[in-house]
């Protein structure tokens, strides 16, 4: 007998025992969209922190796995690992209706959404090519779908919405910065001779205790969206709805230049919006097209001004910024410019 889900009664009172699945994933390289897959580690857990199932895999992405550095592994040892299209119901079963946690969701989300959709893909092909004749006789493939989870939820955007300070933003540091026993996040002799298994379940374990001591600092705080309100960036970045229709936007308007302190905000300046902000960039970026902005994700000589909290140590587009002349303004004082603006 089965759920209304139609998921075995067994699988639904397990994920109501645990309802969410810490994962943590490495790649070949930093974008979905020319990166592959290597490893996946995943642990269920409750809102007691309790351990449920664990998952760890490795995968052959059938092409170079990229630097060592990246994950852990050799090149051999992804050669000799599970092609990801085989693992995909293992994955599939482990998140769907639960709550996923991750660290740095647009990338670890987008890793997880690409590779699925890509085997997905390769599976509606070949079964094509057995219905047209070809390959008759073959088992048509059945390879799972996109994961489903209840919420993405981003401990990294987390922690700058909760004013954290973050001189290096890897899981380790990050957990460190809310008290959370965890490794260092540098190079070490020791890291390097470790199992790349278990450095991931170290590092899945620390993303767990880190959400959970996020939680109890400030529960609204934590940045959790809906995977039906992300979709793929030109990169394969997982982002929100609002956020890759603002960069798709069509900008009828010319850009007046950079914004002047002590002046206000004209139509056409281009926005961009660094990461060290405590406001949902959503927000801003909702307010910036409002008022006939133009929103981009890349800096250039031709942004106008960068939204951005952090004054000293600057890094990124901060970093960028600065150098380029170009001024920064922080989130509150960004809105209270826009609020100024006529039309």
């Amino acid at each position: 007998m089965t759920t209304p889900t139609d998921e075995p009664a067994d699988a639904t009172e397990d994920v109501q025992a645990y309802p969410y699945v810490a994962v943590v994933v490495h790649a070949s390289g930093i974008h979905p969209s020319t990166s592959r897959l290597i490893t996946l580690d995943a642990v269920t857990f409750g809102d007691d922190g309790e351990h449920g199932e664990s998952l760890h895999l490795a995968f052959d992405p059938g092409e170079d796995p990229g630097p060592v550095h990246m994950h852990g592994l050799t090149h051999e040892e992804a050669g000799d690992a599970t092609p990801f299209a085989k693992a995909l119901r293992q994955v599939d079963s482990l998140i769907d209706g639960r709550v996923l946690v991750v660290h740095d969701a647009p990338a670890a989300w987008g890793f997880l959404v690409s590779e699925a959709r890509r085997a997905m893909n390769a599976a509606a092909k070949a079964n094509r090519s057995r219905g047209r004749g070809r390959g008759r006789g073959r088992r048509r493939q059945k390879v799972g779908h996109v994961p489903r989870p209840e919420a993405v939820v981003d401990t990294l955007a987390t922690a700058r919405r909760q004013t954290v300070p973050l001189a290096d933003t890897r899981i380790a540091a990050v957990a460190t910065q809310y008290g959370v026993d965890a490794p260092s996040p540098v190079a070490s002799v020791h890291r390097a001779q470790q199992p790349e298994s278990e450095s991931s379940r170290e590092l899945t374990e620390v993303l767990i205790e880190l959400y959970l001591a996020q939680v109890a600092r400030d529960p609204s705080a934590v940045a959790s969206r809906s995977p039906k309100d992300l979709r793929a960036d030109r990169f394969g970045l997982q982002r929100s709805h609002v956020r890759v229709d603002a960069v798709e936007a069509p900008r009828p308007l010319d850009n007046p230049g950079q914004y002047q302190p002590g002046k206000e905000l004209a139509k056409g300046m281009e926005v961009v919006v660094a990461p060290e902000i405590q406001m949902d960039p959503n927000i801003i970026i909702e307010a910036c097209m409002a008022k006939e902005l133009a929103y981009s994700e890349k800096l250039t000589r031709q942004t106008s001004v960068v939204v951005c909290n952090e004054t000293t140590d600057l890094d990124g587009k901060a970093m960028h910024a600065q150098r380029k002349g170009i001024p920064l303004l922080a989130d509150t004082a960004f809105m209270a410019a826009i609020d100024r603006m006529r039309g």
